[in-house]
């Protein structure tokens, strides 16, 4: 049987991302059946509960693996459990997928092991600039995963919302101390953001003569505006962080 659930005083963390059709085409790339890797994970790895019949509900998307279970059916599959996880967003989706344990992580950045891992169970992580720079390193983050697994997101949506809706000059220095960018990068991605956006909004503005459609455009431009920026950013291609 599988491990029974957590009691009500104990907490259990969410199952990180997973990509089933990628676990079914690695299976079958490797000429495996669900019988196959289930009875691999049962003897190799001491899941005793698998069977072929949960690994099948795994592909099809019906129940996902916790971390041990991903763990082991990357070990099975003979890749990386970053390769089965969908694109990763947590502080604790990033660690699995580069199959890191806590302990490597806190050790890394230069924090107590309890500290850490109530970061990552909040969700909000709360290193100085010193330790979020080890952070990046350890995780190998690009810069838009430094910025979300950093809390940072959100601000910066805010901080780019009013720069295309405003002056985006008066939005420069904030939404650099938001993220490492060189000034020159920052002023072309800010000044290319406010012209669409204003592009966009101009038959609104202009003679009272807006559309129902262009005020959609342009709200949706503002829901996605932090795509927006680091789609504008890989265009001008700057430093990894």
């Amino acid at each position: 049987m599988r491990q029974p659930p957590a009691g009500p005083n104990q907490s259990t963390p969410p199952t990180p991302p997973f990509n089933a059709p990628a676990a079914r085409r690695l299976r079958a790339a490797l000429g495996m059946g669900p019988e196959h890797v289930a009875y691999s994970m049962r003897s190799s790895y001491g899941l005793p509960y698998v069977t072929p019949d949960l690994v099948i509900a795994w592909e099809r998307g019906v129940t996902h693996p916790d971390s041990p279970e991903l763990t082991a059916l990357a070990g099975v599959l003979w890749c990386s459990p970053g390769e089965l996880i969908g694109r990763p967003r947590t502080l604790r989706e990033h660690r699995i997928s580069r199959a890191l344990a806590p302990e490597d992580v806190a050790r890394g950045v230069g924090l107590e092991l309890a500290a850490y891992q109530r970061m990552e169970e909040s969700g909000t992580w709360r290193g100085n600039e010193r330790q979020s720079a080890a952070l990046a390193d350890v995780l190998d983050l690009d810069l838009p995963d430094f910025v979300a697994v950093t809390g940072r997101e959100a601000g910066l949506a805010d901080l780019l919302r009013s720069a295309v809706t405003t002056r985006w000059q008066a939005y420069l220095r904030p939404v650099g101390r938001a993220v490492p960018l060189e000034r020159a990068v920052l002023e072309a991605v800010l000044q290319e953001l406010h012209s669409q956006y204003q592009g966009q909004m101009v038959a609104t503005l202009s003679w009272g003569g807006g559309s129902r459609e262009t005020g959609d455009n342009g709200r949706e431009f503002l829901d996605r505006i932090v795509d927006h920026f680091w789609n504008a950013v890989e265009r001008g291609k700057p430093p990894r962080y």
